[in-house]
This record gives C-alpha cells, sequence and structure tokens, in this order.
C-alpha cells in the first residue's frame, strides 16, 4: 500500500485483520480515514531521494464511519486535532464537527464516483493522499517558517563603535524589522527594533559569519550578529536581504497555511502593505484578525481565498486603509461600517455570494476601483450612482439578464462596463437619452441576439463575441477597436464612419458582403473576416493605404483585385478559398509584405516577385500547401531571398530546380510533403540556416544531402522510395529527429545506424522476414497510423497510445493525451491508462462505469504530478458488446478536454466526444461560475487553463474535474476509419476537410502525417497530434480455415536470444522471445532528469528457421489463441512482421556486451543490426498493455495447448518461475519474459503494469504485426523518485502465504474451481486487498517450450503485479 509518489509504506501493524474486514464490508458507510504525522515535510521534492532512503512516514489506518466527527477520531486517539491537506497545498485544522470520511467521500463523488462500492474501496487507497489527507498534527515545513519568522540567540553588538562588547542576544528577524532583546532572556526586558526596509545587511569579512544589519535614514542605528553555523548566517543573510531591497514596506505572508499573524510582526509598525491571500486566518487569538488594527500605517490589506465566510468587521476599524481586497471567502453580506473607511480606494469583492450592497458603502468618496465580479448580482446596485470616482464597472459573471441603457446613462462617472458571462439576454434603452460616457464595453458570452449601442456615442471599444449576434448596430463617431467574432451576423450597421477605427474581428459570421464604410475607414489596420461567407473582396479595401493585416481566409473568394498602387500590407491570409490565381502585381506593390498563406485553393501559379531583375520583396513566411503548383514556380520564388519558411507541400511538383534553391539562403523552414518529387536538389546544402526539412509523401530515392547542414534540427523523409543513406564522416550536434519511415527498401549499414547513435528521435522501420505467422496480423479488422510535430514549440507536449490487438479478444485501444505546457503527464497517462482500462474491465462491463472509472483512476495515479500539471485525454475501445461476442463491433470514446474524435461513416464526419472547453460548453460555463472560479479575460479558470475538465490539475479542483464524456458508437461496414487529434489539428481542419484528406490518401501513416502537415500549413503553431484508424467491419466475413493437422516430425524448439537490459544504473533484466525484444519501463524517474548516454544501433532477432506447424487461420469473429495481444507459444508460427523502427530517449539500454561481436553462445551469425565491435546498444521497444507477441515453437503437447486456453481464466497480476520463464497475468494480459532477473521486475512498477516506456515525443505503439515499433534512446530519467513512482504496488512483505501445511487443500480447491495441467510444483498463494478482501484469481504456471539443460527449481514467489 505504497503512497504515490512518497516515502513509506503501511507497515503490517496498519493492516486489518478478518474482524475489521468484516466489520468494513457490512455498511459502505464505513471506512477508514489514513492519518499522517506532522514530523516530516508534507511534500518531498519530486527529485528527492527514493523511498528506501528515507524515514518512515507515521501513518495510521483509523477504522470510522461517515458520521464520525474530528472531536470523537481525536478523543480515542487522545489527539489535540486534525488537519486536512488538498492536492499538496495548504493544510488547513479542522472543526471539530467536521467529518473526515465523509470529506473523503464527497471528495470522490465530485470527482466523478457514482457507485457507494467503489467510493468505499477508492477511500481505503493510500494513492488518495496526493489528493486529500489528513494529519494529526500540523506538518512541519522548514521553508515556510524560514520566511515567515527567523529566531535565535547569538553574539549581539550594537554600533559600529569599539566601545561596545558582544553579548548574548535573542534576535528575531520578522516582518521589515530586526528585533533585539536587551536581555538574554527575551521574555523580559526591552526590545530594541531595527527597521531593515531601504537599510543594508552586509557580510562582516572580518569575522566569521557575522553580518551587519543597518538602518536606512540619517539616524541609521547598526547591529552586528555574529551567528554559530554557516547554514544560519547563510539563512539570515538570504531573508534579510529581501527586505532590505524593498520599497515599501511590504510583508507577503501568502499561501502559508496561517491561522494567525506571527505575534512579534506587531513589532513592525512600519508595515504598510500586508499580504495573507490564500490563509485560514481566524479571528481569535494574538495574532488573529482582531488584533490587525494594532498595524498603524497599514493601507493595503490583502485577505482573499482566506474561507472567512463572514466579512470581518474588525478591519473597518483600520482607517487608513486604501487598498482591502476580500475576495473568494463566500460572504455573503457587507456590513454597513464598510463606511468607516474614508481613505479606501480599491474594494476587491469578487468570486462571493453577494447580491446586495449597503448605502453606506456610496459615502465612500474616495472609491475608484470596484471589483464586483463572479457574484449573485441580478441588477446593478444602485449605491453605484452615489460612488461619482468609481470609473469602471466590473461585474463579469453575475445574473444581470438585462441592461437598461438609461442606468447607464445615470452613472455618468462609469466609462468601462464588463458584463461578460452574465448570460445577458437584452440590452435596450427606452428614451432617447444618450450615454456619453461610456467609452468601453465589454458584452462577451452572453446571450444576445441583437445590439443596438448606436446610443453610445463616446464608444471606443466593444467586445461582444460569442453571443447569438444576428444584427449589430453602433455608432462610429470614436469606434476604434470592434471584436464580434462567433455570431451569426450578416451585416454590420455603423454610423457614422468609423474613422478612428483601427482592429476589427468578425470573423465566424455568416457575412456575405463587406459593408461599404469598411473601405471608407482611414485608419484601419486590422481586418479579420475569416469564416465567413464572402465571395469577393472590395478593390477598394485591398488598396487601403492603412490596412497592414487582412485575414480573408475560409471564404468563398474566386479572386483577389489587382493592386493599384503600392500599399503598406504586411500580413495576407487567403487560405481555403476558390482562387485560381494571385494578383500579378501582388509582390511588387505590396513591398512590406512578410507573410502570406494561399493554402487550400486552386492556384496553378504564383505571380512574379518583381517587373525586372531586382527584386525589392520583403516575404518572409509563404504558404502554399495544397494548390495545383509544378516546379515552375520554383523560378518565381527566387526574386524572395529574405523567405525564412516556405511550406508548398501536396502540390503537382515533380522536381524542384536546383539553381533556384541554392539562393534560398535565408530558408530555415521547407515543406516539400505530398509532391512527386524523386529527389531534392544537392544546393539545398547552400541553405545554411535550414533547420527542419519535410519531405515526407514523395517518390525521393536519394537521400539530399542535408547532415552537413549546420543548424539542421529535423528532417522528415517517411513515406518514400529510400534506397540508402550516403553520410558524411559526422552528423551535426543540432539533428535532434529524423524520421525515415514507410521506406521499404531502405537497408542501413551498421555505420550509419552509428551515425545515428547521437540523435533524440531516430524512427526506422524494423525490417523482418514474413513468415506464415503473418495471418496474425489480418486478424484484427483495423489498423492505425500516427503523427506528431512539435511545430514552433520546443518540446512535445503531446503523446499517443495505440494497441490494435487489446485484451482477450479482437479489442484494439487508442488514445492521445496533450499535456498544453507540460510533458510530464501526457506521459505518465501513455503508459499507465491502458492498464488501468484492463483493470477497470474486469470490475465492471457497462461502457460509462470502466471507462468513467478508468479516467478518475488515471487521475489518481498521477500522483504529484497531476497536482499541478494537468492533459486532456482520449480513449477510444473498440470490442464486441458483452450481451452478444459474435456480432458486431462497438467503439466506446471517452474524453477530457479539448482531444477530439472523428468517426468517417459513409463518407460524412460523426463526431464522438465533447470538447470541454469553457467557450464551447454552455453547461460548463454555469458550472464553473456556480463554484465561484475566477474565470479570465482570456476564458481561463485562475487564468491558467481553457478546459473545464481535465487529467491532473486536481488544485483546480472543484472547478477542473477529471469526469469524462463517454459515448458508445455500434461500429458496421459503412465505417471508414477514425481519426482523433488534439484541439490544434481541429482548430485549423475542419471535420469534413479531415474526412476527405483521409479518404484521398487512405495509408493511415501517411493520412496522419497529412493531417499535420496541413495544419501546420494553415498556421498552427503548437503542437499537433493526429491518430489514423483504418476500419475494415465487414458482416459475418468470417474467414476461418479449420486446424491443420500434422504428422511432421517436431523440430527443436527456437533458440532464445538473450539480450541484456538495463532499465537503470544498477538493475537488469533479461526479457527473451523467439521474435523480439521487450524493454522495461521504468516509471519511478523523472521527467526533469533526462540524461544523455550515446548509444549505437539497433537489433533483431534472426526468425527461427526451424520448422514449424502451419498456424490456423483466423477472422476478425474468431481470432486465434491471443490474450491481450500475445501470441500464446503453440498458437502461430514463428516470424516478425515490419513494422516501425524509433529512436527514442530511454531507460532501457539493451547491451551487447555478452560477446565481443553481437553474438550469443547459441547463435551462428550476427543479429541483424547489433554493431560487431561489441558498442553499448540502446533500444527501446514500445509495449503498452503487454500488447506485443511472443512467438515460440508449435506446442509439445494437446496439454500445452489446453493450458493456453484455459490462461484468461487467470486475469489478476501475479508471477510465477519455472524452466527459466515466467508467466504474469498482468491486469488481463499474459506476460512471457525470461525469469532469471524477475525481482527487478517486480521492483518496478510500471513492468507489472505496461513492459513499454515514456518516450521524448510522447509515443507509445505496440509493437505488433502491422506496427512493430522500437525505440532506440539516448536521454533516460534515471532517478527513482518524484512523481514517476506511480503507479504504487503492494509490498511483497505485505502479502498473504500459504503455508506449506495448507497447501494440497488449496491445491484441491483450485483444481476444484479450475482444471490445471497435472503435476505443477506448486500452486501459488492468493493475494489479499492490503484493506480488505478482494481475492484476486490464483496465478497459473505453463510448461512453454523448454530450453536445453536440466529444468531449474521452481521457487514459491509470488509479486503483485496489479495496478
Amino acid at each position: 500500500m505504497k503512497r504515490n509518489g512518497s516515502r513509506g509504506c503501511v507497515t503490517r501493524k496498519t493492516r486489518f485483520g478478518s474482524r475489521e474486514r468484516d466489520w468494513l464490508k457490512g455498511d459502505t458507510q464505513r471506512g477508514c480515514v489514513c492519518l499522517y504525522g506532522g514530523t516530516v515535510d508534507p511534500q518531498p521534492p519530486a527529485s528527492g531521494p527514493q523511498a528506501s532512503s528515507t524515514p518512515q512516514t507515521d501513518l495510521q489506518l483509523v477504522l470510522c464511519s461517515t458520521s464520525t466527527t474530528v472531536e470523537e477520531l481525536c478523543a480515542q486517539r487522545d489527539g489535540k486535532g486534525l488537519y486536512v491537506q488538498l492536492h499538496g497545498d495548504l493544510v488547513r485544522r479542522l472543526d471539530p464537527t467536521e467529518r473526515p470520511l465523509q470529506m473523503v467521500y464527497d471528495y470522490l463523488a465530485a470527482m466523478g464516483y457514482a457507485d457507494p462500492v467503489r467510493v468505499q474501496q477508492e477511500a481505503a487507497n493510500s494513492d488518495l493522499s496526493c489528493l486529500i489527507r489528513f494529519y494529526s498534527e500540523r506538518p512541519v515545513n522548514a521553508d515556510q517558517q524560514e520566511r515567515t519568522l527567523l529566531k535565535g540567540v547569538f553574539s549581539v553588538r550594537k554600533g559600529k563603535s569599539q566601545l561596545h562588547k558582544w553579548a548574548e542576544r535573542q534576535v528575531i528577524l520578522c516582518g521589515t524589522c530586526l528585533i533585539v532583546a536587551s536581555v538574554k532572556d527575551s521574555l523580559t526586558g526591552k526590545m530594541h527594533i531595527l527597521p531593515l526596509v531601504g537599510g543594508k545587511v552586509e557580510e562582516v569579512k572580518r569575522r566569521q559569519h557575522c553580518l551587519m544589519f543597518s538602518s536606512a535614514g540619517s539616524q541609521a542605528q547598526t547591529y552586528f550578529v555574529n551567528f554559530d553555523t554557516l547554514a544560519d548566517y547563510q539563512r539570515w543573510h538570504r531573508q534579510a536581504s529581501k527586505v532590505v531591497s524593498q520599497t515599501v514596506s511590504l510583508v507577503d505572508l501568502s499561501c502559508y497555511s496561517l491561522e494567525a499573524v506571527p505575534e512579534y510582526l506587531f513589532y513592525s509598525q512600519d508595515i504598510t502593505h500586508l499580504n495573507l491571500r490564500h490563509n485560514f486566518m481566524s479571528s481569535q487569538g494574538p495574532g488573529g484578525l482582531l488584533n490587525l488594527p494594532r498595524f498603524s500605517q497599514l493601507k493595503s490589506l490583502n485577505l482573499s481565498h482566506n474561507r472567512l465566510g463572514v466579512f470581518p468587521e474588525c478591519v473597518c476599524e483600520i482607517l487608513t486603509l486604501t487598498e482591502l481586497n476580500l475576495s473568494c471567502n463566500s460572504l455573503q453580506t457587507i456590513p454597513v461600517q464598510i463606511g468607516n473607511l474614508q481613505s479606501l480606494q480599491t474594494l476587491s469583492l469578487d468570486g462571493n455570494h453577494l447580491c446586495t450592497l449597503p448605502e453606506e458603502l456610496g459615502g465612500l468618496s474616495q472609491l475608484n476601483s470596484l471589483g464586483l465580479s463572479f457574484n449573485n448580482f441580478s441588477h446593478i446596485p444602485a449605491v453605484l450612482e452615489r460612488l461619482s470616482a468609481v470609473d469602471k464597472l466590473a461585474m463579469a459573471g453575475n445574473r444581470v439578464e438585462s441592461l437598461e441603457l438609461c442606468t447607464l446613462a445615470r452613472m455618468s462617472h462609469l466609462k468601462n462596463i464588463d458584463l461578460r458571462l452574465n448570460g445577458l439576454r437584452w440590452v435596450k434603452s427606452e428614451s432617447m437619452e444618450t450615454v456619453n460616457q461610456v467609452t468601453q464595453l465589454d458584452l462577451r458570452d452572453n446571450c444576445l441576439d441583437s445590439l443596438d449601442l448606436s446610443c453610445v456615442c463616446n464608444l471606443e471599444t466593444l467586445h461582444c463575441q460569442r453571443n447569438q449576434l444576428g444584427t449589430l448596430t453602433l455608432s462610429g463617431f470614436t469606434l476604434r477597436i470592434l471584436q464580434a467574432s462567433n455570431n451569426r451576423l450578416t451585416t454590420v450597421n455603423i454610423y457614422p464612419v468609423p474613422n478612428q477605427l483601427t482592429h476589427m474581428d468578425v470573423s465566424q459570421n455568416l457575412l456575405e458582403y463587406l459593408p461599404d464604410w469598411v473601405c471608407d475607414c482611414r485608419k484601419i489596420e486590422m481586418l479579420d473576416i475569416t469564416h465567413n461567407l464572402l465571395s469577393e473582396l472590395p478593390s477598394r479595401l485591398l488598396n487601403s493605404l492603412s490596412l497592414r493585416k487582412l485575414l480573408a481566409g475560409n471564404n468563398r473568394l474566386q479572386r483577389v483585385p489587382d493592386l493599384l498602387d503600392h500599399i503598406p500590407l504586411e500580413a495576407l491570409d487567403l487560405q481555403h478559398n476558390k482562387l485560381a490565381e494571385l494578383p500579378e502585381s501582388l509582390f511588387y506593390k505590396a513591398l512590406n509584405l512578410k507573410y502570406l498563406n494561399a493554402s487550400a485553393n486552386a492556384l496553378e501559379n504564383i505571380p512574379p516577385s518583381s517587373q525586372s531583375e531586382e527584386s525589392l520583396s520583403t516575404l518572409q513566411e509563404l504558404y502554399l500547401t495544397g494548390n495545383n503548383l509544378n516546379e515552375n514556380c520554383g523560378a518565381l520564388l527566387v526574386g524572395h531571398q529574405n523567405l525564412r519558411v516556405l511550406h508548398i507541400a501536396y502540390n503537382q511538383l515533380l522536381s524542384f530546380p536546383a539553381s533556384k534553391l541554392s539562393k534560398l539562403e535565408q530558408l530555415e523552414e521547407l515543406n516539400l510533403s505530398g509532391n512527386k518529387l524523386k529527389t531534392i536538389p544537392s544546393t539545398v546544402s547552400s541553405c545554411k540556416r535550414l533547420h527542419t526539412l519535410i519531405a515526407h509523401s514523395n517518390h525521393i530515392t536519394v537521400f539530399p544531402e542535408i547532415l552537413n547542414l549546420p543548424e539542421i534540427k529535423l528532417v522528415d523523409l517517411s513515406c518514400n522510395e529510400l534506397t540508402e543513406i550516403q553520410l558524411p564522416d559526422s552528423l551535426p550536434a543540432t539533428l535532434q529527429e529524423l524520421d525515415l519511415t514507410g521506406n521499404s527498401s531502405l537497408m542501413l549499414e551498421h555505420k550509419t545506424l552509428n551515425l545515428f547513435s547521437h540523435i533524440t528521435t531516430l524512427k526506422l522501420d524494423q525490417k523482418s522476414t514474413a513468415t506464415a505467422g503473418d495471418s496474425q496480423s489480418a486478424s484484427t479488422p483495423w489498423n492505425h497510423g500516427y503523427s506528431e510535430m512539435s511545430g514552433q514549440r520546443n518540446k512535445l507536449c503531446v503523446s499517443v497510445l495505440a494497441v490494435d490487438r487489446f485484451g482477450d479478444g479482437v479489442e484494439a485501444c487508442y488514445g492521445i493525451f496533450d499535456g498544453d505546457r507540460n510533458e510530464e503527464v501526457p506521459r505518465l497517462l501513455q503508459c499507465t491508462m491502458g492498464d488501468v482500462l484492463c483493470e477497470e474491465l474486469q470490475h465492471s462491463g457497462v461502457d460509462k462505469v470502466y471507462m468513467s472509472n478508468t479516467f478518475l483512476t488515471s487521475h489518481r495515479k498521477l500522483g504529484m504530478a497531476g497536482q499541478k500539471l494537468g492533459a486532456s485525454a482520449l480513449l477510444c475501445y473498440i470490442h464486441h458488446e458483452p450481451s452478444d461476442p459474435g456480432g458486431y463491433f462497438s467503439l466506446t470514446v471517452a474524453n477530457v478536454g479539448t482531444c477530439q474524435a472523428l468517426l468517417c461513416r459513409d463518407g460524412r464526419p460523426v463526431p464522438l466526444s465533447k470538447v470541454y472547453s469553457l467557450e464551447n460548453c454552455t453547461e460548463e460555463m454555469e458550472r464553473v461560475k456556480l463554484s465561484k472560479a475566477i474565470i479570465t479575460e482570456d476564458n481561463k479558470v485562475s487564468g491558467v487553463t481553457c478546459c473545464s475538465r481535465l487529467l491532473g490539475c486536481s488544485y483546480l479542483s472543484p472547478w477542473v474535474l477529471p469526469k469524462p464524456w463517454v459515448h458508445t458508437e455500434p461500429l458496421c461496414s459503412q465505417d471508414e476509419f477514425l481519426i482523433l487529434g488534439n484541439r490544434a489539428l481541429f482548430e485549423r481542419v475542419s471535420y469534413q476537410e479531415a474526412v476527405c484528406t483521409v479518404q484521398a490518401v487512405r495509408n493511415p501513416r501517411a493520412a496522419a502525417k497529412k493531417l499535420c502537415s496541413l495544419a501546420q500549413s494553415y498556421g498552427c503553431k503548437d503542437n499537433i497530434e493526429a491518430v489514423v484508424v483504418s476500419l475494415q467491419i465487414i458482416e459475418d466475413s468470417c474467414t476461418c480455415e479449420p486446424p491443420v493437422s500434422t504428422t511432421e516430425p517436431r523440430g527443436p524448439p527456437p533458440a532464445h536470444v538473450p539480450v541484456s537490459m538495463t532499465p537503470g544504473p544498477t538493475d537488469t533484466a533479461a526479457l527473451s522471445s523467439s521474435s523480439g525484444v521487450v524493454s522495461e519501463f521504468n516509471s519511478e524517474t523523472s521527467a526533469s532528469e533526462v540524461g544523455s548516454e550515446a548509444g549505437s544501433t539497433a537489433s533483431d532477432e534472426h526468425p527461427s528457421t526451424g520448422p514449424a506447424s502451419r498456424p490456423e487461420r483466423r477472422c476478425s469473429l474468431h481470432p486465434a489463441t491471443t490474450l491481450c495481444g500475445i501470441m500464446v507459444p503453440g498458437s502461430a508460427g514463428t516470424g516478425t512482421h515490419p513494422g516501425l523502427f524509433q529512436r527514442q530517449p530511454s531507460c532501457a539500454t539493451f547491451s551487447s556486451n555478452q560477446s565481443d561481436n553481437g553474438l550469443d553462445s547459441d547463435d551462428e551469425a550476427p543479429l541483424e543490426g547489433v554493431i560487431s565491435n561489441g558498442s553499448k546498444l540502446e533500444v527501446e521497444v514500445d509495449i503498452h498493455c503487454c500488447a506485443f507477441q511472443i512467438r515460440s515453437g508449435a506446442p509439445e503437447s494437446p496439454k500445452d495447448l489446453d493450458l493456453d486456453k484455459r490462461g484468461s481464466d487467470y486475469p489478476n497480476g501475479k508471477m510465477r518461475r519455472q524452466n527459466s520463464v515466467v508467466v504474469s497475468a498482468t491486469n488481463g494480459c499474459l506476460l512471457a519474459v525470461c525469469g532469471r532477473e524477475i525481482a527487478d521486475l517486480k521492483k518496478s512498477p510500471s513492468t507489472s503494469s505496461l513492459f513499454g516506456k515514456k518516450l521524448s515525443n510522447g509515443s507509445v505503439v505496440a509493437p505488433e504485426d502491422s506496427h512493430n515499433l522500437i525505440e532506440v534512446a539516448l536521454e533516460a530519467p534515471k532517478k527513482k523518485s518524484g512523481y514517476f513512482t506511480a503507479p504504487a504496488q503492494q509490498d511483497p512483505e505485505d502479502q498473504l502465504i500459504v503455508p506449506p501445511c495448507l497447501e494440497q487443500e488449496v491445491r484441491e480447491q483450485l483444481r476444484g474451481q479450475s482444471p490445471l495441467v497435472s503435476g505443477l510444483p506448486s500452486i501459488p498463494p492468493c493475494l489479499k486487498d492490503p484493506v480488505w478482501d478482494h481475492p484476486h484469481p490464483p496465478a497459473f504456471a505453463s510448461s512453454l517450450v523448454p530450453g536445453p539443460g536440466p529444468v531449474p527449481i521452481l521457487q514459491q514467489e509470488v509479486y503483485d503485479t496489479a495496478l
């Protein structure tokens, strides 16, 4: 019962006996509370020491019920109180009447758990401590104490004169002052106060560990303090230096879990700014709120997020206050005493439950800023009419459904009105009275269907995005900025012509033409009219002398008007129109043009860059993807000598003129994908600044001369016809990614692979010989391809999970994870989520239940990583319905965040997911508002994320939840393929375009790459990921052949080729199979500690040449004997299949150091891909959910087949040793691996759940027949600590072992339950749940084909491999 990412384990004395377990089973309202001691830091750093090297956490399991109060628990334990910590954040003292177990149940219910029994089980899981944890005493945080208060007895001397003597005195540094006691006992005598703000703290060089503290001003005082140790000296110096550097007397005690301020703080009477945000301040006590008026000079007080519940009236006695922040305190009312604060200028009351304001508030004549956002006001408070100094009405997120403009007219002092997110339905003026004072109006995210603001005659800025506006009428006298996107506008009426208008955004509307007044605007600089229905652009608009940025993509434009004169246009977006040509004079009339995007049109040529040989073009970015351009356009690009980015993918280029390419010397990024190129000119070596070359999906046969470029970083030549690579003697150190997949004829020498050893990400096809075993690859009616691109980001924060053979039958699992700005959470989800799904499928067959629980459990297993970081996630599970195992397939989709799934049915897109962003989901926006979250102007929860549901980011609970949307769609023969993509993909590529793109390509890998390339060419700068799953769902197409009986003599079993694997610096594990290599991913590593060890090449094994029985051919409805994607030995012949070879940072190292030439003792020839000089080899095999195949010889006897068929009866994770092979039933999957180092496998939680790895580019693809992905790695997280220790598992010492005296009885019982092969040496014991009974089925032993030599003695060892 190990805590996820934590230190200690629950010892035996914290386990429950049978009596306690029976008591817990009797009622779901009973449970246990885990109480932690307060002697250790509650949050060890992620890179800290391992659990084995740290002190044991004092943990107790306390039985109780949901009605048990804190007072009762304390009485039972003789304790003084209990504390709760949420998400590793602040620690709060619980009230005596609060009920800890009920708090846990409520927390789990809010997460999304519905079944009371499951809630009871989850509440007892110690992994939950990263989300909610109870302490029996307040935990000690040394860092917090240091920043709050420093004190000690040191040698002190006052003044610079040598006449003063050194004396032992109590010295205190608190707030802004140094406090020195006049006598050694600080409780008596006078205290000397030395203000430090603006003063000095200096090192005294002639004395060791001595500091000189001086105050500011002409009457400065000085104290010398001699510290005992270097640690004290550094601590005091660091803290005092912060104080003296301040320009104001500010004390920041935010986020310290304080109930009261330190009593010594009241000696700092010069404090003017006190920040107590995010604490749990109480009124009583020496340092409580009642004593805050003792600060005689306090001007600014921040008490936001303190769970006050009631307005602290004592604050109204601090008459010097000019700024008061009481946001997010669940306040219901404001007391009348607020009128005492006559100096108050800023009052923040956002995020409360206010619906009225007292009349006394109107007497605050100096109040100029009043925050009332996210409260419960249904109208604008009348008291605002008297607050003449307030110029901004901040009332976003309230319940104002109607706005009378005459009300604003009476409040003549209000200039800025913020009423976004109010559910506003109408704005009207019943009189002709004008509103002259309002200059800025924000009405975003409301329910307006029409808006007439013609009476607001001085309006300068209007935001009205995301309404349902059909008409918009404005006054144009002073209008400068108009933001009206995402509406239903067919026209915009503005009178008079807005001559001050500079920025206008009317994208995502229904405009069929532009109003005439737009062309008359004299100062317009930016115009966004994308995603409308425009069929033409006015000539006067394009010839405007002020327009600098014109975005007119996704319309119906058939031509662009000619340019009559030189124009200042700098950016022009014309993508997704119907343009056959561009204006002839475009480039030599628009000399300032730096960005042009004309992708997805019908262009057959491009205009010349100039009328003469000399070009003045300043064009830097040119996107021409998806047109009909041919090689003649190359000559026309020469004039753009400043070109940095050129995307000319998916055109009709047969070649690219070599002489022309050499002149593009400034080129940095070149995309030539999807053409008909057979070669890339050697003159590409003239582009010395080129860092990205993407040329996939061509007919290139010769590797281009780009590896001598000094800045090259990424080269993608996948899906071509490469046959060989000529390399220089050394590669540039800058090269980070090389993709050569999809080149079926490419042969790489060992020297070439050795040169590639330093590349972070190398993707190659694994070569193998196809045999009769290939029939297995045809047994699944689907196959997939995927692509990921980092864009202009310096890291890849997306990851992919793809398993074509998942579970016991013909099933599949696909997932994508997008961490936005973090890469840790996507990797963790990639490595654990498939296994969690396997586990949940054993507990429930209801789609909404097992999918929801998979997401919620994965959220918990993120551990400390999920406290502050999060990710969007989407999981697709293809399966038969439990009620009809032989019938149609069904597709169950679950998602949180913005990742989406799209099914193509009869050529039409069928969305299967739900986008959980605040802008797209009205009910989620309302839920978040009701929970009083602060939603910033960019529609992000607390300014962090636009998603209302994520895995991780638990510190944003209850605003952001992990509960997924779940939908099941029956599949039919009309379903062609499935597309999974993240937000960045579907923001740029529409559903219909995505479907048409995949239909035109068909190959899943090439289709996924095309989708990502299109999104980049359309302007996406973020990480992009796409997965394409081709479906061949055929009705009643059983193609099984009867088993072929043969009398051929059995040959010897295939020789196992052991390959050394080093998961870490000291741990080793040898894994072996007849067809490939299996690597272990050690999840106990930190993503921040990625090394850069050099590897050499990759190895593969030759297929067995011995005779094997012909495999039985199967169809999609009657698959071969497999368990979770693992070919049971004997069910098919040997052989390997082509797949993907990908080089990635890995924590698994395969080494050929067992022999000096890549040969093992039983080999007669070197392994393919192994260097013959014995160099170290790092290889990573991408395996998820054990979805890899282990092919062995045919079964020795019918018993073997019998046992194989029965193997699925034992789905849970246990291991046994037999014949040097460990057979593990892990989460419904079978593993067959070499067992000589099984102890190391037992140590790693990820071994039991994954046998795979997180990758630097975030990809996990099962190495199976259709997609055998191997990754070779350089960088590997080394330390086994922090949040990569998830998922947790039991320690072997805590498991229940069957004694020898009961072994025979257990054997008979098990034989009665499920017949086993006779002659088993021993029966493994059953395991018990660490809290109460959840019996796991027993493991089984299989007589796999033994190798030569004596059979080793079977040891009775049981390792828990369950998550």
